[in-house]
């Protein structure tokens, strides 16, 4: 990589974990602002939307603005408009983010398209039960992500992608996925930075979910070693990351050494 022109970062494990600050992060980002180098926010978080991840990180003391974030909730907007439009939803997900879904039509009653979002509470074995039911009917069904966990500070949860197996082989249907690791998500991230793929860094936690994918599109990927990070998984994956550091706050020392 001769330049860095955009650096995409990934927000649950890597700048908070149950949203205060990883140490330095603060910091580590101030300083990229400093050298005027673009950055997004790409994360699969379902249970805020844009503007209450945004209030959040600036009440920890990031300054990032709302319109610097994609989301899995708008990304999934995007492509229920192209590929199901107007049609009746049935959305299955941890918190509200129906305010980052405009014009989507919710109708919990009679769906004609099923959205998983974030596993929690609310994925119920009478919950799960009748996606199933709605996906034997030939409904289908969108996951905003195909994440398997994410972390809090007193250990993992496991996510929406537990569950997107089972269902698809109970029922003999496939659920498309849109979040990471969906590559458009990574490309559509870059183009909000303005920078070329290849001349972007994706920093993320999770190998399988954001660092390989990103670099499977050309990014530059950097692995941290908090949030869900576990040592036993990078061990046992046949590919590697570009980088591995050990949090987002040695961030902009490798950025230096990268051009």
């Amino acid at each position: 990589m001769s330049r860095v022109e955009g650096v995409l970062f990934d927000i649950d494990g890597v700048l908070v974990t149950s949203w205060q600050p990883v140490p330095g992060a603060v910091a580590a980002l101030e300083e990229i602002r400093r050298r005027g180098v673009p950055r997004a926010f790409l994360t699969n978080t379902t249970s805020r939307t844009c503007d209450e991840i945004a209030a959040s990180l600036k009440a920890v003391g990031f300054d990032i603005r709302s319109g610097e974030i994609v989301t899995a909730a708008r990304l999934t907007t995007e492509y229920l408009r192209s590929t199901y439009p107007g049609a009746r939803v049935l959305l299955l997900n941890r918190g509200d983010v129906r305010a980052d879904m405009p014009d989507v039509v919710f109708d919990d009653a009679d769906p004609e398209v099923v959205v998983l979002g974030g596993a929690g509470p609310e994925f119920t074995h009478a919950a799960l039960s009748r996606v199933l039911d709605l996906m034997v009917a030939g409904v289908p069904v969108v996951a905003m992500h195909r994440s398997a966990m994410w972390a809090e500070s007193d250990g993992l949860r496991a996510d929406v992608g537990t569950y997107l197996p089972g269902l698809e082989e109970a029922s003999g249907s496939r659920i498309v996925s849109v979040g990471k690791p969906s590559l458009a998500g990574f490309l559509a991230a870059a183009e909000l930075t303005g920078s070329d793929p290849a001349a972007t860094v994706m920093v993320g936690d999770d190998f399988r979910g954001d660092v390989l994918p990103a670099q499977r599109v050309g990014m530059t990927g950097v692995l941290v070693r908090t949030g869900k990070f576990r040592e036993p998984v990078l061990e046992l994956a046949v590919d590697r990351p570009d980088h591995l550091v050990d949090s987002v706050a040695d961030l902009p020392e490798l950025l230096a050494s990268l051009g």
